[in-house]
């Protein structure tokens, strides 16, 4: 593992290992840019197969979360932070909590929230040792699980990609292809259904298959989901499911989902293009989560979020905007968006140095009501 040829590679600005072998804790801690300001991104808990996969994950959840920040609007940089450990059997309240102090000890420069294996219980445990923590319970000035308002915001950008695709967003009319229906993909079965919307799931857990198929949507195979002839192809798992092997599979006219990096690599996002298939950037149309628990900084306010999520349309839009403007693939549109963005506010000012974070009517005593 030569950490400093990756982050020269990577251009992140920092990485911190973290380790407390009394509460078994092995997490790293990723910041790729900080320029807009504070990085902020969720902690994932993980059984990784080795410390280099941990930390490849975060680099490259790290480095979205920047691209991620930067087409929403927000003043924020991007970071990640993983915990190696299976989230069935290895958490503890001294895991999480010793997690925290070492989030304490950044100053504020990076800010963590919940991410996949983690729960909003989970993260009152990481809230009794800092400030630094967003996404926590509602009792504590927070806004608790995110799911629903990512949710929401994916079916922003599922509105401006049948705008632009169909030039009509009358979402009821057209049919979708919802991969992966944990909490985002089931919130996301649950507002699409209410349009009447036809809706086909799949899910490595029955349980949340059978959750959606109760709600009038139709189940098929974990391997069939890349034939289903829907409009659109909802990608809310893990990434990389858009590859060689299944684009040559699609019938869709759009992919738009909230799984994060789900090209498995730039080429297949060029290869959508050449087959006509309008691809919503990931990291543009699951921006909802982030938006919402950004709202904490200043008072959480669950109106101000859902008017904020509102947004990814016209950022989504402004993507196709700039892809047919400049001759590029929606990919590479996104990419130069948040590029743009960030070039312009760093002539403005430095990175963010770090200063402790103190939310207004936040109470972290675990007896808090």
């Amino acid at each position: 593992m030569n950490v400093f040829e990756t982050v020269a590679t990577t251009e992140h600005e920092q990485i911190v290992f973290c380790h407390n072998k009394d509460a078994g804790l092995r997490a790293i801690i990723a910041i790729h840019n900080s320029t807009l300001g504070p990085a902020l991104g969720g902690l994932r808990m993980w059984p990784y197969a080795s410390e280099q996969e941990a930390l490849d994950d975060v680099l490259r959840l790290s480095r979205g979360m920047t691209y991620k920040a930067a087409v929403a609007g927000l003043n924020l940089g991007g970071g990640k932070s993983v915990i190696i450990g299976d989230p069935r059997t290895d958490k503890s309240e001294a895991l999480f909590r010793a997690f925290g102090r070492f989030i304490d000890s950044m100053q504020g420069r990076y800010i963590t929230a919940e991410d996949v294996g983690i729960d909003v219980n989970d993260m009152e445990f990481v809230f009794q040792e800092t400030d630094n923590c967003v996404g926590v319970h509602q009792v504590h000035g927070g806004s608790g699980d995110p799911s629903p308002f990512t949710a929401f915001g994916t079916l922003q950008g599922i509105r401006a990609s049948l705008q632009h695709r169909f030039n009509d967003e009358t979402i009821g009319d057209y049919s979708y292809a919802i991969q992966g229906v944990g909490h985002v993909g089931f919130e996301l079965v649950k507002l699409l259904r209410a349009t009447g919307a036809k809706v086909f799931v799949t899910d490595i857990n029955p349980e949340s298959v059978q959750a959606a198929v109760d709600l009038g949507a139709e189940a098929v195979g974990l391997d069939d989901i890349f034939d289903v002839d829907a409009d659109v192809f909802c990608p809310t798992a893990l990434g990389a499911v858009i590859n060689e092997q299944t684009i040559p599979r699609f019938k869709f006219k759009i992919v738009c989902g909230a799984a994060n990096n789900q090209l498995a690599n730039e080429e297949c996002g060029s290869e959508l293009e050449d087959r006509g298939i309008l691809y919503a950037p990931d990291y543009a149309v699951n921006a909802g989560g982030l938006m919402n628990v950004s709202i904490e900084f200043e008072g959480y306010n669950r109106e101000r979020a859902e008017r904020m999520m509102r947004t990814i349309y016209y950022s989504v839009s402004k993507i196709f905007k700039i892809a047919e403007r400049d001759g590029i693939p929606t990919w590479k549109a996104a990419d130069r968006m948040a590029e743009e963005r960030i070039a312009m506010i760093g002539k403005l000012k430095l990175p963010f140095m770090g200063r402790a974070h103190r939310y207004p009517g936040r109470d972290r005593s675990p007896n808090a009501k």
